[in-house]
């Protein structure tokens, strides 16, 4: 329990270090206000906005965004990462090509997207799901093909083969790298919601980015950076908590 209150304190230095230098640049006379303003002008917008029962909605809405298209992505990363690490033939086949798609930026989707799903929740869900599928689908896939070859053959003695062999023998053993790809899908995701929001929408911490930015309200601006790094995080903390129970199970 001490060296985890270590290891939290530490984790805080850098945080407060960054909150100390904003607070000193912007008292400064080098920006102005409307360029940098203070922390306590960024915790004032965010009352203001939760007052009004905007704040929390935001919130809920990326939150469902994301978690929605990160399970959509990650679950058929998952399943092609599987297929592929199982047979080398299929790897030949569609590696090349995944790897080519992986190569496009997150905005370069979102004019084909509008001109197929329309400007609903489904192309911003989709575009989320995209960005979560490419680190989990190359995560798994490599982890699968670097299981010692051993335990391959191990398992095809025991009879296990396809769908048995990749649940009982070759995901635990890549367990480490599977929740690794999960934790850099979910990270993915947040930065693909940002260009999700550019759709058509009206609500969303991406939203209120765009918005703040079109009206110069910078304290908001820098609040909605904030709250996704602060929500990024807190995810990625529950993905991790996932890993360590995945890892001392199955190590």
């Amino acid at each position: 329990m001490k060296r985890a209150a270590l290891r939290t304190a530490a984790g805080l230095i850098l945080p407060a270090a960054l909150l100390l230098a904003w607070q000193l640049a912007a008292t400064s006379g080098t920006y102005t206000r409307s360029q940098l303003p203070p922390p306590s002008a960024v915790l004032d917008a965010a009352r203001a906005l939760f007052s009004r029962g905007e704040l929390m909605h935001h919130i809920a809405i990326s939150l469902q965004r994301v978690l929605i298209g990160f399970a959509i992505g990650a679950s058929l990363g998952l399943l092609l990462g599987g297929v592929v690490g199982l047979s080398r033939t299929t790897k030949a086949i569609l590696a090349p090509t995944v790897q080519a798609l992986r190569a496009v930026p997150s905005l370069a989707w979102v004019p084909l997207l509008l001109l197929w799903l329309g400007i609903g929740e489904t192309p911003k869900i989709t575009l989320v799901a995209i960005g979560a599928f490419f680190p989990v689908y190359t995560t798994v896939s490599s982890g699968l093909d670097h299981v010692d070859p051993r335990l391959r053959e191990l398992g095809h003695a025991y009879g296990r083969r396809g769908p048995a062999l990749l649940a009982e023998v070759l995901v635990p053993a890549s367990a480490p790298a599977v929740i690794s790809g999960l934790r850099l899908g979910l990270a993915q995701g947040w930065l693909f919601l940002v260009a999700a929001e550019l759709i058509a929408s009206s609500m969303g911490l991406g939203f209120l980015l765009i918005d703040s930015e079109n009206t110069g309200r910078t304290d908001i601006l820098l609040l909605a950076i904030v709250l996704l790094a602060l929500l990024g995080k807190a995810s990625d903390a529950v993905l991790g908590v996932a890993e360590r129970q995945v890892v001392r199970r199955w190590s």
